[in-house]
């Protein structure tokens, strides 16, 4: 129960012929009894007693995260039920405002220290407080994972590129640095159109198209191709046991 409110509506799911006189004689003063007990009224959560920590003017950045991470998978959830591109655009549009109110991406005005120092809260005119970030980095880090693509469903990976920000695609030539199996620091040259980052230690290469398909290079020299954007739970066992057998993967990516 919540409030009194709560409470009223359960009495009077109550059998009538059997508690009618009761509940005529006794409801308010039940609620009465009920109200000045817990006095909910009064109650504002802990906006008051921790004031400048989780409270009013603060910002609790786990929460922005935990916000993110939850419009992250409403937006999947909509995908996967063939809900109208209209409404997971909305929710594409949220899921990246929201994610641009994450502390990372303030200028030290607002955050109150350098953004990639990991705090708790930041508080109205007196910067942040609590350092360390505990629970925040897991919503981040799943959330991220996500949003450039990676799925994981029956021990199989698939790459779902549709929260993917066109932005992050390349324009021009770069360098894709990443620490490999062997933990030895490896580059890759990207071109315009491409995208690279690491699973597993494993390079993934995203390369515009017209037509999906991965492309999954093994260190024997051998490859194998698959049709759609997943790869099957053979090979996905071993890029997440990291054997080492697996050296590249080329995702064709239609946005």
């Amino acid at each position: 129960f919540n409030n009194a409110d709560f409470l009223a509506n359960a009495m009077e799911t109550l059998d009538k012929d059997k508690y009618g006189d009761l509940l005529a004689a006794e409801k308010e003063q039940v609620l009465a009894i009920y109200e000045e007990m817990f006095d909910h009224k009064s109650y504002t959560g802990r906006s008051g007693t921790f004031y400048a920590y989780e409270g009013l003017g603060s910002i609790y950045w786990h929460m922005v995260s935990k916000l993110r991470l939850a419009v992250n998978e409403c937006f999947f959830q909509a995908v996967s039920e063939g809900v109208d591109a209209g409404i997971t655009g909305q929710l594409k549009a949220h899921y990246y405002e929201i994610k641009a109110g994450i502390g990372l991406y303030k200028s030290p005005e607002i955050y109150g220290a350098f953004p990639t120092d990991a705090y708790s809260h930041s508080v109205r005119d007196a910067g942040v407080k609590q350092p360390g970030m505990t629970g925040q980095v897991k919503e981040d880090v799943v959330a991220r994972m996500t949003e450039v693509g990676v799925h994981i469903g029956n021990g199989e990976i698939n790459f779902e590129t549709r929260l993917l920000n066109q932005k992050e695609i390349l324009e021009d030539t770069s360098v894709f640095s990443f620490i490999n199996i062997s933990g030895e620091s490896q580059d890759i040259e990207l071109s315009a159109g491409q995208l690279g980052f690491s699973l597993c230690q494993v390079p993934v290469i995203y390369s515009l198209s017209e037509s999906e398909g991965v492309r999954v290079s093994f260190t024997d020299g051998t490859e194998q191709a698959f049709n759609k954007n997943n790869i099957n739970a053979d090979i996905s066992r071993k890029i997440f046991s990291r054997t080492g057998e697996v050296l590249r993967i080329d995702v064709s990516v239609v946005l």
